[in-house]
């Protein structure tokens, strides 16, 4: 007798399934065109009705995901809506949702509860969920599985649930949604089964694991190894800076030692939706066991003070040339998190830009990629893009270089600043008095 598990199967080897994508920012967008331009159905379901109206004209709303791709999947049947009562049209539903810190730094799971909580009555049997939100060992466990199973649906029987975080890293060229490896847990092993069917048309390497919780957990280790090394680099600037060292330098001949070490830079703070986050994931639950990650916690001091020696390096470099911060002109040069993208997420910029704002300068910022600052849920500034040119950086007092985007012309920069903040390394190994490595 054909089980309800091999008819979802089969409908996802075969491509007739519809793909449900909930959630369609940098995570969910790049997934729906992937699944769209090899063949499935793919439905968007978001909150936002100017992302639905953007997708549905065929737009694409994230600077490295060109319109073509959003176009051509329009044509191949992609629809976007914000009715999420069309849940049940989709055979899958694969969350990717925000999962922030709350202004306690705790983990903030209110959108993935309140899209389930959505989700739920439009149910039925022979779907999968799969949750991609980064967040604490135990959660699709303890929170989804006990509300999508309140309609009377069995999960592992005539429902499946499953945890696969996503491993999106914006901009990056080398590698793509169908090349990065796809870890997969489910709640049972039938779950894992469906999820490894749901993920393998679309990816490469799929790697099931023994159940959600190590899932969840992978995800989180693989953010806490990067938060922990850029911690240990940063804490180690502050020392080389004091001793005259330039620790990219430092770092740049440790990587060419072929074995035993991986080259992680320092910078201004973390930024992300990862990095900066998913510590505190871990911690706050490790609190429940009678643990205390203190491994993990100083590495997150270290890197959230970031922004403050910034500052400081900053205010050092205006005293020597007789000026207060307080009524300085000061250009930000990146507000992004990470080069060569729009993604605005935890950018260390802000935190800068906030900074020297309560104390006074005059902040204007510049970043071809962002041509006016973005709504955000926590900060705020009404700015746009400065261009940059030889007579718009002679009005600053100084420039922060916080973004390394390969569009900026460093070497005229370094020509016309009167003081230029280098949190990238951009400098490295060059002598020059209005240069001040942070």
């Amino acid at each position: 007798m054909t089980t309800i598990k091999d008819r979802l199967v089969g409908r996802l080897e075969r491509k007739e399934a519809v793909i449900g994508i909930v959630g369609l920012g940098y995570v969910g967008l790049p997934l729906m065109l992937r699944y769209s331009e090899i063949g499935f159905r793919v439905l968007g379901i978001d909150i936002d009705a100017d992302k639905v109206g953007r997708l549905n004209a065929g737009r694409s709303y994230i600077e490295h995901i060109p319109a073509e791709r959003v176009a051509r999947a329009r044509d191949a049947g992609f629809e976007a809506t914000a009715d999420f009562s069309r849940a049940a049209e989709a055979d899958a539903l694969i969350l990717c949702v925000p999962t922030p810190l709350n202004k306690y730094r705790e983990p903030d799971i209110s959108f993935v509860i309140g899209t389930v909580d959505a989700l739920k009555a439009h149910l039925r049997e022979g779907q999968v969920i799969s949750l991609e939100s980064t967040t604490y060992p135990g959660t699709t466990d303890e929170e989804l599985l006990p509300r999508v199973e309140e309609g009377g649906l069995e999960v592992g029987e005539s429902l499946f649930l499953v945890y696969s975080p996503e491993r999106e890293d914006p901009g990056n060229p080398d590698f793509e949604t169908r090349t990065i490896p796809k870890v997969v847990g489910g709640h049972t092993p039938a779950c894992r089964d469906i999820g490894v069917a749901l993920y393998r048309p679309a990816i490469d390497q799929v790697v099931p694991l023994s159940s959600t919780r190590a899932a969840e957990m992978t995800k989180l280790l693989e953010n806490i190894h990067r938060a922990v090394n850029i911690g240990l680099v940063n804490e180690m600037k502050v020392v080389a800076d004091r001793m005259g060292i330039d620790i990219f330098e430092v770092v740049d001949a440790a990587a060419t030692k072929p074995f035993g070490f991986t080259p992680y830079y320092p910078g201004p703070g973390l930024g992300g939706h990862c990095i900066p986050i998913d510590p505190f994931y871990l911690t706050w639950k490790a609190r429940e066991y009678g643990l205390h990650t203190r491994f993990i916690e100083l590495s997150g001091e270290i890197n959230q003070g970031m922004p403050d020696y910034v500052v400081s390096k900053l205010v050092e470099g205006l005293n020597q040339r007789g000026r207060a911060l307080k009524g300085s002109r000061i250009l930000m040069l990146g507000i992004a998190y990470k080069k060569n993208v729009d993604d605005m997420r935890e950018s260390p910029s802000v935190h800068i830009m906030e900074r020297l704002r309560d104390r006074g300068a005059e902040v204007a910022y510049s970043d071809p990629h962002v041509p006016l600052f973005p709504r955000m849920r926590e900060h705020h500034f009404d700015l746009e893009s400065v261009p940059l040119s030889p007579s718009t950086l002679a009005e600053y007092d100084a420039v922060v270089l916080a973004t390394d985007h390969d569009s900026f012309d460093y070497a005229m920069i370094r020509a016309h600043a009167s003081l230029i903040v280098d949190t990238r390394g951009i400098y490295r190994g060059e002598s020059d008095e209005r240069v001040i490595k942070a």
